[in-house]
């Protein structure tokens, strides 16, 4: 197992080194180092390293991958919490409409022009956390009205409603604000494009506090995956715990939709693979996750910068390629078993 984890946080670590270099002008991995080194501890430069690359690698890539690294991150830890909350390995944010309702908060934090300070800069996450959340709860009550047992299919269902429901308020709102509307489009479809060092920052904090949360009730999560009624027969406060649980998964999810717009499948996938792998110990399939869904998000970036460049394809599309058939053959496996 020790070697199974030391080979996916390297291969992250590389990953992460192989998209900031790679682009329309490559940076080694070697000459990205010198450059760290030299912006962090003011190490000498060799003369080979441009200032032209020392721009692109520091000022323009190395926010834009890591602030894709983070929110993979973080959709990825919100996806194992949904997944395991509801017992069902084709949950996530989206399915429960929280990606839906941050994006519509987000959106109208963007369309008050206050996004360009730092103050709208900590207010996106808290409004799409705010209305992730506000959208969670209504999924909640909705279930709980027509169905006393709030059985997993009920809420996912109604999830699945929401989300539809919002992205059309989300468009409607986009289309009647022609300043803001080919923005809003862009930021809909995700994309990393403009991202600074700032968004680093911040995501970093939100991934942290949110990570750290969620590891802390591994042992909840680890016993509600087997469902409500053996939780409850061990000692675990069922209703205490997934509220904890959904206000944390609310809150990453409402962080990194922030800053990316709407991304989907990669919390669906991301956990899936990680539980295949590192078995159902959440302690292991939390921070597994957290990397596996940052390099996953990062080479997607990557793919979406360079593949059709200079033009840019958003990143949603080149996870969606990926993450919708995972999600049909998901369905279809676990129906035969």
């Amino acid at each position: 197992m020790r070697k199974k984890i030391t080979a996916v946080v390297l291969l992250s670590i590389l990953i992460l080194f192989l998209c900031i270099g790679i682009g329309s002008v490559f940076v080694s991995p070697l000459e990205g180092l010198q450059i760290i080194l030299n912006k962090i501890f003011s190490a000498a430069l060799p003369d080979s390293v441009t200032p032209t690359n020392i721009s692109i690698f520091w000022d323009i890539r190395m926010p834009r991958v890591l602030t894709a690294f983070l929110v993979g991150a973080a959709l990825s830890v919100s996806g194992a919490i949904m997944q395991a909350l509801l017992q069902n390995p084709l949950a996530s944010s989206y399915t429960m409409g929280v990606s839906a309702g941050a994006s519509l908060g987000a959106a109208f934090v963007i369309i008050t022009g206050i996004t360009g300070t730092i103050f709208g800069m900590f207010l996106l996450p808290v409004c799409g956390f705010a209305s992730g959340l506000l959208t969670v709860l209504l999924v909640l009550a909705f279930s709980l009205k027509i169905d006393k047992n709030m059985h997993n299919h009920t809420i996912i269902l109604f999830g699945m409603v929401f989300s539809l429901f919002v992205n059309a308020i989300l468009t409607l709102v986009s289309t009647l604000n022609g300043e803001h509307m080919q923005r809003l489009v862009l930021w809909q479809l995700g994309t990393f494009s403009g991202r600074r060092w700032i968004h680093v920052l911040i995501l970093f904090i939100c991934l942290m506090l949110g990570t750290i949360g969620t590891i802390l009730y591994h042992r909840e999560l680890d016993i509600m995956s087997f469902g409500q009624e053996q939780a409850m027969s061990m000692g675990v406060d069922v209703g205490k715990s997934k509220i904890a649980l959904l206000l944390l998964s609310s809150f990453l999810t409402g962080a990194a939709v922030c800053f990316s717009g709407i991304i989907g499948f990669v919390d669906l996938t991301v956990p899936h693979i990680a539980r295949r792998i590192f078995g159902a110990k959440h302690s292991l399939v939390i921070p597994m996750s957290l990397f596996m869904g940052g390099a996953f998000m990062a080479l997607s970036d990557m793919v979406s910068r360079t593949l059709l460049a200079p033009r840019e394809i958003p990143v949603g599309a080149v996870t969606a390629l990926v993450g919708a058939p995972f999600f049909v053959w998901v369905y279809f496996h676990d129906r035969k078993q």
